[in-house]
């Protein structure tokens, strides 16, 4: 047999080891998902299939996937979209990719803007920032359909492909993008009826090392600016802790997700903040992971 016919068995075969020796995590789940993407079937059209010759052109096509993953690329940028929250995102090297924990952040967030309806006070106003892919603010604006959604990010390169998710999902008309370094370009509440009853963030919290020491998917593809902060990693969520406040509405709520060993200062910046009590809360594995604060 040449090389041109291979069935689609042996080439998921030998692109699971080629990924094993690359380091490459679930590399036969990982041979799978690219070989399908390249041939534009699902997983399970690919099993059906297994014993189908494949022709030169159709290994020109996954040839050039190959390469890509078993350099690392994440697989969420070669395929080009991810799941996340119950939503299908374009995914791209403009903005990090979703990640399964920050679907707790969302979780955490839901409920307390749903304990405040209940209590009295719905949230009417959301404001997400670093929006990234939009993940956050699009999932948010699914979840409250009365709610008018702000998501902000400093880097165009992002809003652009949040702006791109939004149009998508048929979200655009509830979520207001704006370029913005934080809260800098956020117009100040001229009243209550402006005030946000839920702030979200998954901002940097990282450090110059521990970027470093993470897999190369994340420290040679994802964007630095999305990942790493100064002053141990906690200087971008004290700087949203300290502005957050004077766009809250009375009882809102500000949900983080943070690194783990951040969160003594972190509650404490909440309180010279002026906050009326704040909270950690664990992911799965049991580590302080998200910051909530009440105003």
């Amino acid at each position: 047999m040449n090389k041109s016919m291979l069935s689609v068995l042996e080439i998921i075969k030998k692109t699971t080891d080629f990924f094993a020796s690359k380091g490459v995590e679930s590399p036969r789940l990982n041979a799978e998902l690219v070989i399908g993407h390249a041939l534009g079937l699902k997983r399970m059209q690919l099993y059906l299939q297994f014993e189908r010759l494949l022709a030169e052109a159709e290994l020109e096509k996954i040839r050039p996937l190959v390469r890509r993953r078993a350099l690392r690329e994440p697989l969420q940028y070669i395929l080009g979209e991810t799941e996340w929250y119950g939503l299908k995102l374009k995914t791209d090297k403009r903005a990090l990719i979703p990640r399964p924990e920050t679907e707790l952040l969302m979780e955490f967030a839901v409920k307390a803007a749903k304990d405040a309806g209940a209590a009295g006070t719905p949230v009417t106003r959301i404001l997400d920032l670093g929006t990234g892919t939009g993940a956050i603010a699009l999932a948010l604006a699914k979840e409250f359909p009365e709610a008018k959604v702000f998501a902000v990010d400093a880097s165009e390169e992002a809003l652009a492909l949040a702006t791109e998710n939004a149009m998508a999902l048929g979200l655009t008309e509830r979520v207001t993008f704006l370029k913005s370094d934080w809260f800098s370009a956020v117009p100040e509440p001229k009243d209550v009826t402006e005030r946000f009853g839920l702030i979200v963030s998954n901002p940097p919290y990282l450090t110059e090392a521990e970027v470093a020491e993470a897999e190369p998917e994340v420290r040679a593809f994802e964007p630095v600016s999305a990942l790493i902060a100064a002053d141990a990693g906690a200087a971008d969520l004290r700087r949203i802790i300290a502005g957050a406040p004077r766009f809250m509405a009375e009882g809102g709520v500000l949900a983080l997700e943070t690194g783990i060993a951040q969160h003594a200062e972190l509650v404490a910046a909440c309180g010279a903040a002026g906050f009326a009590r704040s909270e950690s809360k664990q992911d799965l594995t049991g580590r302080d992971r998200f910051v909530m604060a009440w105003r």
